[in-house]
């Protein structure tokens, strides 16, 4: 089986959800990864810091470093991608995952969120892969991947919440720009995107609580899907817009059903599908 043994992961938004799922499914293959994140000490209103992420990854047999580190600081974000580097001896990964969130419509969105989500999806996007993009070109099979949604312009998707569409819209624009981009040296940027919600803070506390919750997948499809990406090639899969279940079909999953509680017509499909 396709392994990701030794090879050396950044995740962004890795101290719960999908971060920490992605974290904890290369970390069984024995993977070395950075786990960034805001949450250096516990919340008492989310589970989960980037410790706590940390120690997971090295009891299922990984190594994990921690960093505190906001995608909105470059000084920041540019000493996480030097620690790592340090640390572990490069970067063959790197996963844009940390974002914002603010389903609400132009009249409710006071522009302080507005910045908020162009600043961490959008501007965080584009500035950790700049930081991470000399040291990915080193790698062997260098894999650059969005947790952003394929691009689609259907007024649709953009009437009821136009700030996070546009946020969430540029982080796939980035993919669409830095594959062409480095396509030439051989780093794959691809984006991911879950074809029903998943079990995460965000749908608990703003996608409509525990009746969403319970037609969820759990965020271990989404890293079962990104695991199968990063054991790619990358010069043979890049500039796409990939939905974890057709992933996962494609590596030869038949069977979803682990993932979730309830039968495939009953969960409910996520945002921009």
């Amino acid at each position: 089986m396709p392994s990701l043994s030794g090879k050396t992961l950044l995740i962004t938004g890795a101290s719960r959800g999908i971060g920490r799922a992605i974290a904890l499914r290369a970390a069984r293959d024995g993977a070395n990864i950075a786990v960034l994140g805001k949450t250096d000490v516990p919340n008492p209103k989310l589970s989960g810091t980037i410790h706590e992420t940390v120690i997971e990854i090295e009891r299922v047999g990984g190594r994990g470093i921690a960093c505190a580190c906001d995608v909105r600081s470059e000084e920041q974000v540019q000493a996480a991608v030097q620690k790592t580097v340090e640390v572990f001896g490069g970067l063959d990964v790197l996963v844009n995952n940390a974002s914002a969130i603010s389903l609400t419509g132009t009249l409710a969105t006071d522009m302080k969120r507005f910045d908020l989500m162009h600043q961490v999806n959008t501007r965080g996007t584009f500035l950790t892969s700049k930081a991470c993009i000399p040291s990915l070109s080193k790698s062997a099979n260098p894999h650059i991947l969005m947790l952003s949604p394929p691009l689609n312009l259907e007024a649709r998707w953009f009437a009821p919440h136009l700030a996070y569409t546009l946020a969430k819209f540029g982080m796939s624009l980035c993919v669409l720009g830095l594959a062409e981009e480095l396509r030439p040296q051989g780093v794959a940027v691809n984006a991911l995107w879950p074809r029903t919600v998943i079990a995460t803070a965000a749908v608990q506390n703003l996608l409509g609580g525990d009746s969403a919750m319970a037609r969820a997948r759990s965020p271990e499809i989404v890293a079962d899907a990104a695991h199968a990406i990063f054991c790619k090639p990358s010069r043979e899969l890049t500039g796409q817009f990939l939905i974890d279940e057709d992933v996962l079909r494609d590596a030869g999953v038949t069977d979803l059903s682990d993932y979730s509680a309830l039968p495939n017509d009953r969960l409910l499909p996520d945002l921009f599908l």
